[in-house]
């Protein structure tokens, strides 16, 4: 083959069946999302307030009020609406209230048990320990084998830390999803009021006392030691130690069924397992309720059928709002095809592919 060389000035003949060829454009990020210039704003915003609460925390503690703990997710929430149009600030203002509304009603459950005037449940979570362990008392068996008073273990150190992630896992899940998505949002709240509306009706109902009351008070098991916060000792953070001492004189003492902690430790995990694709991680955070009910039944703050009730109504929450929502998809589907005039167009799905 002939090479052709062309001076300046040549016709070049193109046929016009088969057309110039150019390379596809491919669109970025910052061509399909519009530029935010507040988003440096926010990042930086939400750096400082990490910094600042973990400062906070080494220093003097974990905060556990829910004041304290309702301002400090107000202040990250506000970080992550700045920018945001007037619209969102309309929603962040009526979430709040919905949130404070929740939390309120929480802490008034306590004086609710108080006048109720339902009967003690003392004998009963500890015979049906005693039933699903073949007469053992957990309680007892974990602190005769690995409790000493003397020694802080690691898995005292991990136990500890373990229990006290209730206080912050939760919130933090809350904020995080307030502040990316307020359907999310809408959906993690649904789920959680819920299990907090029946948690506390049982507070009511079925006031529970715990394993280290039924030892100390009603002598029904052997001394057992309430070692909470030993773990957190050891690690040098005194201060959240001496906080939740405190924090124990309002605390009411006998809403012991369902455990919350319990229910917490599964609830944040479930919210986002569907996120998670690695199989082995997924394992792995599900070993985390397992976990905290060990640490529970470890320090004598809660029976074993305690922490299954409260798996079993994060387990019902999740499945009655999931249903609630396919539901309503279904209903939209519906008025979707009946305003586009097509019909019931489920026979469809009857045709082969």
């Amino acid at each position: 083959m002939s090479e052709t060389t062309l001076e300046r000035g040549d016709l070049v003949e193109i046929d016009p069946i088969e057309p110039l060829q150019t390379p596809p454009i491919r669109p970025t990020l910052r061509s399909v999302v519009p530029d935010d210039p507040w988003y440096t704003v926010r990042l930086a915003g939400f750096a400082v307030f990490v910094i600042a609460y973990s400062a906070w925390f080494v220093k003097k503690g974990l905060i556990i009020d829910r004041i304290s703990v309702g301002i400090s997710v107000f202040i990250f929430i506000v970080i992550g609406h700045l920018g945001r149009p007037l619209r969102r600030w309309a929603w962040l203002v009526f979430d709040c209230l919905c949130y404070s509304v929740m939390w309120f009603c929480y802490e008034e459950s306590r004086g609710w048990a108080d006048r109720a005037g339902f009967e003690l449940q003392v004998f009963a979570p500890r015979n049906i320990d005693r039933f699903l362990f073949f007469g053992n008392d957990p309680n007892v068996v974990l602190q005769r084998h690995f409790y000493n008073p003397k020694v802080i273990h690691w898995y005292d150190k991990v136990a500890s830390t373990t229990y006290f992630t209730h206080f912050i896992f939760p919130v933090i899940a809350i904020a995080v999803v307030w502040v990316t998505s307020h359907r999310e949002w809408a959906r993690f709240m649904k789920r959680f009021a819920s299990l907090l509306i029946v948690s506390c009706a049982m507070f009511v109902v079925l006031p529970t006392a715990p394993p280290w009351m039924a030892s100390s008070k009603y002598h029904i098991l052997p001394k057992l030691a309430r070692h909470t916060g030993r773990g957190f000792t050891s690690l040098g953070l005194k201060g959240f130690v001496n906080s939740w001492q405190s924090a124990l004189d309002w605390g009411n003492a006998v809403a012991a069924m369902p455990s919350l902690h319990s229910a917490f430790a599964l609830f944040v995990p479930a919210f986002f397992l569907p996120r998670i694709k690695p199989k082995w991680l997924k394992a792995i955070v599900l070993c985390f309720p397992i976990v905290m009910l060990t640490s529970l039944v470890y320090f004598g703050e809660h029976w074993v059928i305690d922490g299954l009730v409260g798996w079993t109504l994060v387990g019902l929450s999740f499945l009655f709002w999931g249903w609630q929502e396919r539901r309503s998809l279904r209903k939209q589907a519906d008025r979707a095809r009946a305003a586009l005039g097509l019909g019931d167009l489920a026979f469809v799905q009857s045709v082969p592919a």
